[in-house]
C-alpha cells in the first residue's frame, strides 16, 4: 500500500441516476417517486435551445416545490463551451434553495474546465450566504477528456462522481458507430469462423474508475440507448460493476429497476463476503495471515474485498 491512502468516495448510493428533460415538467414528479438513487434535472442536450430560459425556470420551481425525498438533486448545466452555462449556475444557486444538491458539467476536456465552474460557485455561494455546499459532478465525453482524466478527477474537493458519456465520446474519438453503449457490431475478434465482440468502452470504463478510487470521486457508467434491450443494460451494467464502478444512468424509467438490480449486491453475495469475514476473522485468531474458503485461498486482500461489499449493501439498506 502506498504511503498516500486513496481517500474514500462519498458514501451514499449512487446505482441509477434517473435523467429527466427540464422542459418536461410533468416528469418531475415521477422522478422523485421514483427508485433512482439520483436525479439528474437536464439543461443540456434534451431541451432545445429556444427552450433552455424556460427549461431553467422550470428546474428552479421544482427544486423549491416538489418533495424529493432522500433523492441526491443534481442539474445538468449546459456545457462551458456555450452562452448558456454561467446562467444555469447563477440562477440556480441564486434563486434555488438548499434542496439542490449537485451540479453536473457536460464535456470536460480539462480540470481548467472544473476550475472554472468552481470558482463561479463559489462566489455565488458567499454572495448568498449558502451553508449548504454544492457537489460537483463531471462526464467524460471526448479524447481529452480521456486524456486527462486523472488531473480532472483531482481538480476539485467539490468534485464527488464522474460518468462516460458514450455517444458523445465515440464521436470525439472518430469511432464508427451510432449506438450509445453496448455491444458495437463490427468490434469483434474472429476465431476460424466464429465472432468473439469485446468490450470497446472497457479500457477507457477502466481509465475513469481508476482516476475516481485514486482521488476519493464515484465512479459511475453512464447511458445504455436502447431502452427496448433489457438484457444488453444489464451486460453492460455487469460488465461495469465488475470493473468497480457504483451506477449508471437510466434514460427511461424501465432502466431504473435494471440498474437498481445489478449494483444492489446479492443476498449470496452478502452472505459469502461475511462468511469470508468470519473466516479471516478465525485465521487471525489462530496467527495464520491466510486460510481456505470454499476451495479457494483468502487472505488480507480478500477482506477488503469483502468489506466492500458489505458496506454497499449496509449503505442501501440503511
Amino acid at each position: 500500500m502506498s504511503f498516500r491512502l486513496q481517500p474514500t468516495p462519498p458514501a451514499r448510493p449512487n446505482r441509477c441516476q434517473l435523467f429527466g428533460p427540464g422542459s418536461r415538467t410533468a416528469l418531475f414528479e415521477k422522478m422523485a417517486a421514483s427508485a433512482a438513487d439520483v436525479i439528474n434535472l437536464d439543461l443540456e442536450d434534451s431541451v432545445a435551445p429556444d427552450d433552455k430560459p424556460q427549461a431553467r425556470a422550470n428546474i428552479i420551481e421544482a427544486i423549491n416545490d416538489i418533495d424529493w425525498q432522500n433523492k441526491h438533486l443534481s442539474v445538468r448545466i449546459n456545457g462551458l463551451d456555450t452562452p448558456y452555462w454561467y446562467r444555469d449556475v447563477v440562477d440556480i444557486l441564486e434563486q434555488a434553495g438548499d434542496r439542490v444538491d449537485q451540479i453536473m458539467i457536460p464535456k470536460v476536456g480539462c480540470a481548467s474546465d472544473i476550475y472554472a465552474v468552481d470558482a463561479l460557485v463559489t462566489a455565488v455561494e458567499a454572495a448568498k450566504g449558502r451553508t449548504k455546499h454544492i457537489a460537483l459532478e463531471v462526464i467524460i465525453e471526448s479524447a481529452a477528456g480521456i486524456a486527462h482524466v486523472e488531473e480532472i478527477a483531482a481538480a476539485s474537493p467539490r468534485l464527488q462522481a464522474m460518468s462516460l458519456g458514450a455517444a458523445d465520446f465515440a464521436a470525439s474519438m472518430g469511432m464508427q458507430t451510432t449506438g450509445i453503449g453496448g455491444t458495437q457490431e463490427n468490434y469483434y475478434m474472429l476465431q476460424g469462423d466464429t465472432k468473439h465482440w469485446s468490450d470497446p468502452w472497457h479500457w477507457a470504463q477502466a481509465a475513469i474508475v481508476a482516476a475516481c478510487r485514486t482521488h476519493g470521486v464515484l465512479p459511475v457508467d453512464g447511458p445504455f440507448g436502447d431502452f427496448s434491450d433489457d438484457e444488453g443494460f444489464r451486460a453492460q451494467a455487469r460488465r461495469s460493476a465488475t470493473l468497480g464502478m457504483v451506477g449508471k444512468w437510466a434514460i427511461h424509467p424501465k432502466q431504473i429497476a435494471l440498474a437498481n438490480e445489478v449494483f444492489t449486491p446479492s443476498e449470496v453475495q452478502v452472505t459469502e463476503a461475511r462468511e469470508i469475514l468470519a473466516a479471516m476473522q478465525q485465521a487471525k485468531d489462530n496467527g495464520e495471515g491466510a486460510t481456505v474458503y470454499k476451495g479457494r485461498l483468502v487472505d488480507i486482500a480478500s477482506i477488503k474485498q469483502a468489506e466492500v461489499i458489505v458496506k454497499q449493501f449496509e449503505m442501501i439498506n440503511g
